[in-house]
C-alpha cells in the first residue's frame, strides 16, 4: 500500500483537486511503466509466515537488504517499515507481505530486469536466515492469527475500521498479494479511454493471472480467492465504477467519487491521525472533527486518493489492480499485457472495441465469473477464454508496434514477455488450474507442497 505523500501546499480552491489529477498528463515520450508486486515470506522449516520481529523476520529481511544491497531505510517512529533506492521502494503490506514498488521505467525489458534484481536480492537475504518467499494471490494455509500486523499507523487504523464494513477487509490486509502496473495518460480524453478499458478488461487479467485456489488449507472453490475477497471488503471504495462509463466522465467526476469515499486518516508530523469514516468534504471546509479548523493540503488529497480501492484506480497515473500475485515470469507478463493494450493507440482502440458494448451488469458478472472460474468463465454467451485470446493478441500487436528493443538491440521488441500468457491461452489453464492439477495429482491433497514447488 502507498506511503505518505509529501510536497503539496494548502488547498485554497476546489479546482485544485481536479488539477492535481490533470497534472499527471504527459506527452507520450514521457510515458513510463511502474510495476508493483507483493509476495509472502515464510520460515522454511515451519512454513509459518515471517513475523515482524525476531531472528527470522521481516525486520531482519529489511535490514539485510539495507546493509547488503544498498537500500536506504524508511522509518515510522522507531520501526523500519520500508526501503528506497533509485526511484524504487520496498514496502510492507499489513501482514508482512514484501512489496517492490518499482521505479518508473521506459520499457518492459527494464522493469523485468528490475524485478529480477530485486528477487535475487531478496533470495540472498532470505537464504541466510532460512526464509523463503512465494508469489500467490492468497495465503494457502495460514490463519488470521498466524500473521503479525505490521507496525504502521495506517494499518492499525484500517484494521479497526475493517470490522465495520464488509467481511473480508482483514483477510485482504493480511492474506492476499497482487501484481499491478501503473501507467500514464496523455490527456483527459486519453485517461477516460484507458480507465474504461482498464475497468472493463480487468476480469480478463484476473482470469489470466488467477493464482489463489487454496485458503486455510482447503480448496476454496475459486480460481482467484483474492478477487473474491475484494468483492466483500468495503462497497464505498471498491468495485467496477459504472460512472466511469457514463457520458461526461473526466477528472472532475473522479474528484466527486473520491470525495464520497470515507476517510481513513490524516498524516501529520510522522503520525496517522484517526479520521475513520469522516468526510474529506468537511475537511475542505475546515470542519474535520479530527483536526478542527485545519485546512487540507494537496498531500492530504494525494493520501486520500490512495484509500479508494477499485479494480482500476486513478491518481496521477492509472493502476491496474485485478491480478493475483504469481510466479517469477508472470511478474513481467502483467505489465507487458497492459502496456501492449494501453501504450499503442490502435491497440487501445481495439481493446475498447472488445468491451464497449458490455453494460454495467455484464461487467460486474464478468468480475465475479473470473474469480470463480478463471479462463473457464462464461457470461451471457461471452467466453472468457475467447476474450482473453483476443486481448492477448491485441497486446501482442501493441508491443510489436511499440518496437522497444532490449538486450542491446538483440531482442527487437517486448512481445516475448507475453509467452506465459500465450501458454495459458493454448492450454486454457491459468496458474490456479496448474495448482489444482498438482493438488489432485502428485501432491495427493497436501497443499503444503506448494512451498517447495512454487517458491521463488
Amino acid at each position: 500500500m502507498s506511503i505518505p505523500q509529501s510536497g503539496g501546499g494548502p488547498i485554497t480552491s476546489y479546482d485544485q483537486l481536479a488539477q492535481y489529477l490533470a497534472d499527471g498528463c504527459k506527452p507520450k515520450e514521457q510515458w513510463r511503466i511502474g510495476t508493483e508486486h507483493e509476495k509472502f515470506g515464510y520460515c522454511k522449516d515451519t512454513l509459518k509466515p515471517l513475523p515482524y520481529e525476531g531472528d527470522r523476520s521481516i525486520r531482519v529481511m529489511l535490514e539485510g537488504l539495507r546493509d547488503t544491497h544498498g537500500w536506504s531505510p524508511v522509518l515510522e517512529g522507531e520501526h523500519l517499515i520500508g526501503l528506497e533506492k533509485d526511484g524504487a521502494n520496498i514496502s510492507l503490506e499489513p501482514g508482512g507481505q514484501l512489496e517492490l514498488s518499482g521505479a518508473p521505467l521506459e520499457t518492459i525489458h527494464e522493469t523485468c530486469d528490475e524485478v529480477n534484481v530485486h528477487l535475487r536480492e531478496v533470495q540472498d537475504v532470505a537464504d541466510r536466515i532460512g526464509a523463503g518467499f512465494i508469489g500467490l494471490g492468497a495465503a494457502p494455509i495460514w490463519s488470521h492469527e498466524d500473521m503479525d500486523l505490521m507496525p504502521k499507523g495506517r494499518y492499525k487504523l484500517m484494521n479497526e475500521y475493517m470490522t465495520k464494513v464488509g467481511t473480508m477487509g482483514r483477510v485482504m490486509m493480511r492474506r492476499t498479494c497482487t501484481v499491478q502496473v501503473n501507467l500514464d495518460f496523455g490527456s483527459e480524453a486519453d485517461m477516460v479511454q484507458k480507465m474504461r478499458v482498464a475497468l472493463a478488461l480487468q476480469p480478463v487479467a484476473t482470469a489470466l493471472f488467477a493464482n489463489s485456489p487454496f485458503f486455510e488449507n482447503k480448496v476454496n472453490g475459486h480460481k482467484s480467492w483474492r478477487s473474491r475477497v475484494w468483492r466483500d471488503l468495503d462497497a464505498a471504495r471498491t468495485g467496477t465504477l459504472p460512472f466511469v462509463f457514463e457520458e461526461g466522465f473526466g477528472f472532475e467526476r473522479w474528484v466527486e467519487y473520491a470525495l464520497d469515499v470515507p476517510m481513513y486518516f490524516v498524516y501529520r508530523d510522522g503520525r496517522y491521525i484517526d479520521a475513520l469514516g469522516l468526510s474529506f468534504r468537511d475537511f475542505l471546509k475546515g470542519e474535520l472533527s479530527a483536526l478542527p479548523g485545519e485546512m487540507p493540503t494537496l498531500s492530504d488529497w494525494a493520501d486520500h486518493l490512495t484509500t479508494a480501492f477499485p479494480e482500476a484506480r486513478m491518481k496521477r497515473y492509472i493502476e491496474m489492480r485485478g491480478a493475483d500475485g504469481g510466479p517469477w515470469r508472470r511478474l513481467c507478463a502483467l505489465p507487458a499485457f497492459w502496456v501492449g493494450l494501453m501504450y499503442d493507440q490502435s491497440a487501445l482502440d481495439a481493446a475498447w472495441d472488445l468491451a464497449k458494448d458490455w453494460d454495467a451488469g455484464t461487467r460486474d458478472l464478468m468480475r465475479v465469473a473470473a474469480s470463480v472460474d478463471g479462463l473457464q468463465a462464461e457470461v451471457h454467451g461471452i467466453r472468457m477464454h475467447d476474450i482473453a485470446r483476443e486481448a492477448v493478441a491485441i497486446s501482442q500487436s501493441g508491443l510489436k508496434s511499440r518496437a522497444r528493443p532490449g538486450a542491446g538491440g538483440m531482442v527487437p521488441d517486448e512481445t516475448h514477455f507475453l509467452n506465459a500468457l500465450h501458454e495459458s491461452i493454448e492450454t486454457g489453464k491459468a496458474p490456479a488450474d496448474e495448482l489444482l492439477d498438482h493438488y489432485n495429482g502428485d501432491w495427493n491433497g497436501d497443499i503444503s507442497r506448494i512451498y517447495a514447488d512454487f517458491s521463488y
